[in-house]
């Protein structure tokens, strides 16, 4: 097979569709089955629409998927023979449905919320001089501020990357563009 089948992504609360023109897995005699695990079980089966397989899962049924990150199988069952074959494995996120969320839900990404969080400690760090120190037999080391530094490089450029990739741009930085002739 080439190229991807099954979405990288789906949003709950809304309806999910997707046709597969499998000419190997004739909708006559196979049906198609997508196995998705993560914050909960979610089972799906194709539905035969001429010689196409499609998925169609009303809104009312996806409002009700746990957001977060899956793994998923899609495979081939044939009906008359019982053999199975995996199309195709790998990993896709349940995106929140916007909809039903609460007024404080914090929907940043762990990118985000570390680079926060790491923020958070720089700026209390500034005032303190100790790196370590001892009281009465009990030690407590701090993250030496070079290393919480170099952390937060790291995480900037991850939340930059996000930002990029939600916006549509590229992730190689800008465009160079040449003429010739």
């Amino acid at each position: 097979m080439s190229g991807q089948l099954f979405p990288s992504h789906i949003k709950a609360g809304t309806t999910f569709k997707l046709k597969l023109n499998l000419t190997a897995y004739p909708a006559s005699d196979w049906t198609i089955y997508a196995y998705l695990r993560g914050a909960s079980a979610i089972d799906l089966q194709a539905t035969v629409q001429g010689n196409m397989h499609a998925f169609n899962i009303p809104a009312d049924i996806t409002k009700d998927y746990k957001a977060g990150h899956y793994g998923f199988s899609l495979r081939a069952v044939n009906s008359a023979t019982g053999e199975v074959e995996e199309l195709e494995s790998g990993a896709l996120e349940i995106q929140a449905d916007l909809a039903s969320i609460s007024d404080n839900a914090d929907l940043r990404s762990h990118a985000q919320k570390t680079l926060a969080a790491l923020e958070a400690v720089i700026e209390g760090r500034a005032s303190l001089d100790q790196e370590r120190y001892r009281i009465n037999n009990r030690e407590l080391y701090r993250t030496p501020i070079e290393t919480l530094i170099k952390l937060r490089s790291q995480y900037r450029a991850e939340v930059n990357r996000e930002q990029a990739k939600a916006s549509g741009k590229s992730l190689f930085g800008k465009a160079v563009r040449v003429r010739l002739g």
